[in-house]
């Protein structure tokens, strides 16, 4: 089951955390994987572990943030893969602050990375999935987008805006066998979450009835599941991985 044997994949903020636990998981369950990131010796490195674990692996440094960038990013995966079977959104920014003293650039540069960014990649994968009358769609949200999370209003808005976006290219696209989900993270290890407190770390952990942090596997593991076909038959959906921390 979940076998991606001769499908491509490209997966956006591949360099670290659960893009790059994505990137492997996808490569594992047989996909080949272009990798993209704006830092480009992190995406050497990986690419070079999925290729020496017998699987294969493109490296695209891309900035989702600018068009030109995705553009020429998209067109270097055809020439070397010729196709684009799976999506998945991950790449995103935190530029945290309480409403009230929000710069407007910073609200503006993570609205751009986190949902136009996806926004971008998404048209760049569309056409060819649209021609192939099939592919798949995977954005990744987040638990805050869902119950909201104070200094974080860019973020959150650029979260639940990716939900709006999935639900509405999922019914454009549905007649063309294109399914178009989201993963939405609880609290997750990962190198955008160690710089916090111990103290709000704690307080996170106490709200997870599971008792403990997702892992960046823990992720993947949904995202190759909505990737296969045996998640054929779901589309427009927001896939809760957080441990119990929000149901429903």
């Amino acid at each position: 089951m979940f076998s991606l044997k001769d499908k491509v994949a490209v997966v956006t903020g591949a360099s670290q955390g659960i893009g790059r636990a994505t990137a492997l998981a996808l490569a594992q369950a047989g996909a080949k994987v272009a990798v993209t990131a704006r830092t480009a010796d992190k995406l050497a490195v990986l690419a070079t572990e999925i290729k020496q674990a017998g699987g294969e692996a493109l490296a695209v440094p891309m900035d989702v943030s600018n068009a030109e960038s995705v553009k020429n990013g998209f067109r270097h995966v055809l020439e070397n893969f010729e196709r684009i079977d799976i999506l998945v959104n991950n790449a995103a920014i935190t530029k945290d602050m309480l409403e009230l003293r929000m710069k407007l650039e910073d609200w503006e540069a993570v609205l751009r990375t986190n949902l136009t960014g996806a926004h971008l990649c998404i048209q760049q994968a569309l056409s060819g999935m649209i021609r192939q009358r099939s592919g798949r769609i995977i954005n990744i949200t987040s638990v805050v987008a869902e119950t909201g999370n104070a200094g974080q209003a860019n973020y959150v808005a650029s979260k639940a805006g990716l939900i709006g976006l999935t639900r509405a290219v999922a019914v454009e696209v549905a007649s063309r066998g294109i399914t178009v989900n989201a993963v939405a993270p609880g609290f997750v290890e990962t190198p955008m979450t160690d710089p916090l407190p111990q103290e709000l770390k704690d307080k996170m952990k106490a709200l997870i009835p599971l008792g403990r942090f997702g892992a960046d596997r823990d992720v993947a593991a949904a995202i190759v599941f909505l990737a296969s076909d045996e998640a054929g038959y779901i589309t427009g959906h927001v896939l809760d991985v957080n441990g119990g921390m929000r149901m429903g």
